[in-house]
Parts: structure tokens; C-alpha cells; sequence
């Protein structure tokens, strides 16, 4: 039974409908350009208020797409059953206004069925995030990273059987190089289950999508973009222009290493950060509007460590 909530969604959480979303490709789905993904912040090592907190206040102002993994945490499955607990205690009666994400590609148990590409694994892993997240089905299932050891035929035809499951609305793919990913939307188009998006790291540092013909192609095929990482893991902020924070993920050399943060790398950073302040806008707005602005760039993913951070990321809807 769903625990009894006080949570009452914002009244005025579509006033601003116009300025906050966009279509996904050539689909029916509008996401908001912001978006709010849970790979920190989430898992079971994380404050649940605090967590419940950003998940209230992203609601409220209209961000309607929450993106995880099956192994978003830590521990893996952590930041799915956070999310299953606020959705019965608070977002349950609010379901069909949500668009709610998973993947599956990435380690997540131990032996040969609990990573890569198998139709096994992906369609196992997708049953536990349902249990996990307390859902039905997600409205969007991804193939977390392209595995160049299991047939591309296999893969695909999991996720186009996870929709004729019930389980999945749509699919996407995230981390596939160009030329899969040129198969995998023909192999869907032809299935009846066309790919909805494509997810990859894009920001002012990492342009690969760019620079590969991944945003063109995607933009061509009217297949969607999110990108993710779009702050370099906050690197394109203010959080380092005076020095590395004892409680920062570069203090902790994970996933953001000091090595990075040369002089040169410094140097531009304070210079993105001028450019921000002619403009009206903070250095993660101001990065995160360079990706919005990328032509077939449909939401950002944003992670947030409080309602704050949150507040600064998502205003930047405003002024794109």
C-alpha cells in the first residue's frame, strides 16, 4: 500500500508550457529542455529528503522528464528505489504527467547475464527497475552503450520486444557509435518501434556528437538528443575558479579528475564565466544554453545536489 503524502503538485508547474518544452524528433513527445537525470545525488547513500526535496521542486516547475539506469546510485539500484518510494509517497497520482527513463548496458550483478548487450540481460534488467521504480512499464527504455560482442539484431529486437511487452513506451540508445546507430534507427524504423532519441555527452569541452555526425544524423532521421554531462561534470561552473572544494567530485578523483583542471583549462573556464556575466547569466546557465542552442539538441540533463543548484540550472528555459 502507497504511503500517505502531503505532496501536492504546484498549480502553476505549466505556466510557462511555451518556454519550457520541445519536440523529441519527429515524435509526439515533448520533453522539457531541461531535464532532471539521477546518476548522483539519488542512491541510497543520499540524503532521501533531499533527494525528495529536488524531485518536488523539478515537478513543480515543469520538468516532466526523469531520466535513470539500473545502476544509477551507489550502491547499483539505489537511485530507482528512491524514486519508486517518492512515487508512491507523493507522484503516484501525478504518473501520466511524467516521462520517466531507464537503461539497461552497464555492470549491474555479477556473471556473464548482468552487463553488455544480451537480450536476456537487457530484458531481466528491465523487469527489476520496474520492480524497483514501483511502475508498470517506463515510458522510455535504453540500450545504455553499444556492445560490439552480442548481434546488434539481438539487442534491438529486445527493445522493440519490450514495447510489445507493455513494458516500455518507446526506446532510445545511448553511447552507440555512428555507424550502429545508423542500423539500429533503420532496424526499429522497420519494427514498428522507431527510436525515439539518442543520449550522449555533449557540452562546451566534448563535442563529440558533433564532431562525429551523431547530432546530424539524428537531426536528419528525426530521432531526438539528449545530452548528458552537458556541465562537464561541473567543471563548466563556478565551483573550481578559486581552487578545488574539499567536497567536490575532483577532491575525490571520481569521474572528474584534477589532471583536468590545467591552467589552460582554468583560463577558459574564467573566461566562459565573464562571458556569462555580460549575458545575464551564471557559467552553468551560460553552458548549458550553448548545448540548448546546438541545432537537433532536444533537453539536457541536469543533476542536482540541492533545490538551489536545481533553481540555477532549469531558469536557463527562460532566456532560450
Amino acid at each position: 500500500m502507497s504511503e500517505q503524502t502531503t505532496y501536492s503538485a504546484s498549480s502553476q508547474r505549466y505556466d510557462k508550457y511555451d518556454s519550457i518544452y520541445q519536440r523529441c524528433g519527429k515524435s509526439g513527445v515533448l520533453l522539457p529542455k531541461v531535464s532532471l537525470g539521477m546518476w548522483h545525488n539519488f542512491g541510497g547513500n543520499d540524503s532521501y529528503e533531499r533527494s525528495r526535496d529536488v524531485l518536488h521542486y523539478a515537478f513543480d516547475h515543469g520538468i516532466t522528464h526523469f531520466d535513470l539506469a539500473n545502476n544509477y546510485g551507489p550502491p547499483y539500484g539505489t537511485a530507482e528505489i528512491t524514486f519508486g518510494k517518492i512515487m508512491d509517497q507523493d507522484f503516484r497520482p501525478y504518473r501520466d504527467e511524467m516521462f520517466i527513463s531507464t537503461k539497461a548496458g552497464y555492470d549491474m550483478w555479477p556473471g556473464p547475464y548482468g552487463n553488455f548487450g544480451s537480450r536476456k540481460y537487457l530484458l531481466a534488467s528491465l523487469d527489476q527497475s520496474l520492480k524497483r521504480m514501483r511502475l508498470d512499464y517506463v515510458d522510455l527504455f535504453y540500450s545504455h552503450r553499444y556492445d560490439p560482442l552480442t548481434p546488434e539484431e539481438e539487442t534491438l529486437q529486445a527493445l522493440v520486444d519490450a514495447v510489445c511487452s507493455g513494458k516500455a513506451l518507446y526506446v532510445g540508445i545511448s553511447n552507440w557509435p555512428l555507424e550502429p546507430l545508423k542500423r539500429a534507427e533503420k532496424y526499429l524504423r522497420e519494427h514498428d518501434v522507431p527510436l525515439l532519441i539518442y543520449q550522449g555527452k555533449l557540452n562546451m569541452l566534448d563535442r563529440e556528437p558533433i564532431e562525429s555526425g551523431i547530432l546530424e544524423f539524428c537531426c536528419e532521421s528525426g530521432v531526438g538528443f539528449i545530452a548528458f554531462s552537458p556541465l562537464a561534470q561541473g567543471l563548466l561552473t563556478d565551483r573550481y575558479l578559486h581552487g578545488i572544494p574539499a567536497d567536490s567530485r575532483m577532491a575525490q578523483e571520481k569521474f572528474l579528475r584534477s589532471s583536468r583542471l590545467t591552467p589552460e583549462m582554468l583560463e577558459y573556464i574564467r573566461t566562459l564565466a565573464k562571458d556569462a556575466v555580460a549575458a545575464g547569466r551564471t557559467t552553468a546557465q551560460q553552458a548549458l544554453a550553448w548545448v540548448l542552442q546546438q541545432q537537433g539538441v532536444t533537453s539536457v540533463l541536469v543533476g542536482a545536489s540541492s533545490v538551489g543548484q536545481l533553481a540555477d540550472n532549469i531558469s536557463v528555459m527562460d532566456c532560450i
